[in-house]
């Protein structure tokens, strides 16, 4: 019988202002590898790094069409990506060791993830938890 999975339908993209130094970053903080890097220089136009069977992508923030649409780099808000983990701890050892800024401590939900918010050096929003949904299982 042969079995087949369906590759990952979103990929959550996002800009930064020096997406070559992020991307070294991302790899070191959170575990990130490169898949792909297309750009000259210090300029990424466009870049995939995978975590697991995921994939994030980004690029350096420009003043483009796509640009204006999302906005740039930074505090603003509403910019976070929710990332699965078996070991929060490790995670949380690792991001604290390439210098992401914590805001939320580890902690223990009461819906049984383990957990912690960290801010990346652009200002994005990392969490990292066990609770890991998974789309191909019927809600409970």
């Amino acid at each position: 019988m042969t079995m087949s999975v369906e590759p990952p339908r979103l990929y959550p993209t996002l800009r930064y202002r020096n997406a070559a130094k992020m991307i070294d970053w991302l790899g070191e903080a959170f575990g990130f590898a490169v898949h792909a890097r297309y750009g000259e220089g210090d300029i990424v136009h466009h870049a995939e790094l995978t975590f697991g069977s995921s994939m994030i992508m980004l690029g350096t923030a420009r003043d483009d069409k796509f640009g204006q649409m999302i906005g740039a780099p930074g505090p603003g808000g509403g910019r976070s990506i929710y990332v699965a983990v078996d070991d929060a701890d490790a995670a949380y050892a690792r991001a604290k060791k390439a210098g992401a800024e914590i805001l939320e401590e580890l902690t223990d939900r009461d819906y049984g993830s383990r957990e912690f918010i960290c801010r990346d050096p652009e200002g994005n929003v990392w969490s990292f938890g066990t609770y890991w949904p998974k789309a191909d299982e019927p809600a409970s």
